[in-house]
């Protein structure tokens, strides 16, 4: 049982690409960073892959920079292994499916949990309460706007400004990923959809200045994302929650999205031994 770890993206696709595209639900997060890696966007980035008693990959992880490392579906046993492996390098965290994310911090020392996640899947899209507006792609003309918006998000859900609000609001709008929903005032909420890989795609972030939320302005905006990822031909499509954020949780049911499984991010920065 053996994990091979390296820097090299080209390397952990042709390995573990298989693998991850067997369950792109769970391991979207792996895909995404993945593909963003092998276009530039994620330097220095570490990636893993796990063997059991045979050749056949049996789990994966992805690490960038100052985030937590996110583990992929694995056997607990991996993901002690993972940590020992580990061992000695800076580890922020870990983000992962709760059973997964525990083994490991169990493994890794001192822990604390720092964002209880689930992950959502949509069975079948439900038409939301109607709102007035509509649905359009952001533009160019929008930047500033969308920027500033993605920045406020990142602060919101206590995620690093390293991540960089505007190389993603210019990236993901270049590409089409990001719905506005607008009224005769403008703008009012945000959904984004990321490409599909695998057959899946994810949405997030969504995003409504507090002022405007109640209005049922998310829901319509994360509709249209939705129907966005179906339209490009995803087969399955995903989003993750803050367990924290009842009202959202009970949005994305309302909407259609079903329960996959639960996920922990665990911080490392207080020690670990």
């Amino acid at each position: 049982m053996t994990w091979y770890l390296t820097d090299d993206v080209e390397a952990f696709r042709g390995a573990a690409h298989p693998f991850l595209a067997a369950d792109p639900a769970r391991n979207t997060v792996l895909l995404t960073l993945s593909e963003g890696a092998r276009d530039g966007y994620w330097p220095g980035a570490r990636f893993g892959w796990w063997t059991g008693t045979g050749p056949a990959v049996g789990g994966a992880y992805v690490q960038t920079p100052g985030m937590p490392a996110v583990l992929g579906t694995m056997p607990d046993g991996a993901a002690r292994e993972l940590a020992g492996a580990l061992r000695g390098g800076v580890l922020a965290g870990v983000n992962g499916a709760t059973a997964t994310a525990l083994a490991f911090g169990e493994a890794w020392g001192r822990y604390r949990v720092d964002r209880e996640e689930r992950l959502f899947q949509l069975a079948e899209l439900a038409d939301p309460v109607p709102v007035l507006g509509r649905a359009r792609l952001a533009t160019e003309a929008d930047l500033p706007l969308v920027t500033a918006w993605m920045t406020a998000f990142l602060d919101e859900v206590a995620l690093p400004p390293g991540l960089g609000a505007a190389a993603a609001a210019a990236r993901r709008t270049a590409a089409g990923q990001l719905v506005l929903w607008e009224t005769e005032e403008g703008p009012v909420s945000l959904a984004a959809a990321s490409g599909v890989l695998a057959g899946q795609s994810r949405i997030g972030p969504v995003y409504t200045p507090p002022a405007l939320r109640g209005r049922g302005f998310a829901a319509v905006a994360t509709t249209a994302a939705t129907r966005l990822a179906l339209g490009w031909g995803a087969a399955q499509v995903v989003l993750f929650t803050d367990l924290a954020n009842p009202t959202s949780n009970a949005l994305y049911q309302r909407l259609g999205y079903r329960r996959v499984q639960d996920h922990l991010v665990l911080d490392f920065t207080g020690g670990g031994d």
